[in-house]
């Protein structure tokens, strides 16, 4: 069984070039993921801090997973992933040093509790 909290802010996934600087208002915050490859400069952020006429996909709400987890341990997004595919919710996951972020849809949290909880997960609701 794992633990996961909710966390009270909803986000938004974009996607700039991947020769694009950092935009400021991409690293504002208290959590804000940020990741360039060859094909793009990836960004998640709170809603509230993309730029108006910025394209987005917008509405993610984020659990994560208490950590440490240690590297070796195995199955670990397996056990939040699979009881969310089998509910049929799409999921966009970070993985940090420390632990791992499970994003779903807004439309989607309740029923993704639902799942985690009933796959025996302890889910947390943090206030905002």
């Amino acid at each position: 069984m794992l633990t996961l909290s909710l966390l009270p802010e909803t986000f938004v996934v974009c996607r700039l070039g991947s020769d694009e600087p950092i935009p400021p208002w991409a690293i504002a915050g208290s959590f804000f993921s940020v990741t360039r490859t060859t094909d793009e400069l990836s960004i998640v952020c709170p809603e509230n801090n993309l730029p108006e006429g910025l394209k987005g996909n917008a509405g993610w709400k984020c659990l994560k997973i208490k950590g440490p987890i240690d590297f070796s341990a195995v199955g670990v997004l397996a056990s939040v992933t699979q009881p969310l595919a089998n509910a049929h919710i799409s999921v966009f996951v970070m993985s940090t040093f420390d632990t791992d972020y499970v994003m779903v849809t807004q439309e989607n949290v309740e029923s993704a509790l639902h799942a985690l909880s009933g796959a025996g997960h302890n889910v947390l609701r943090q206030s905002g």
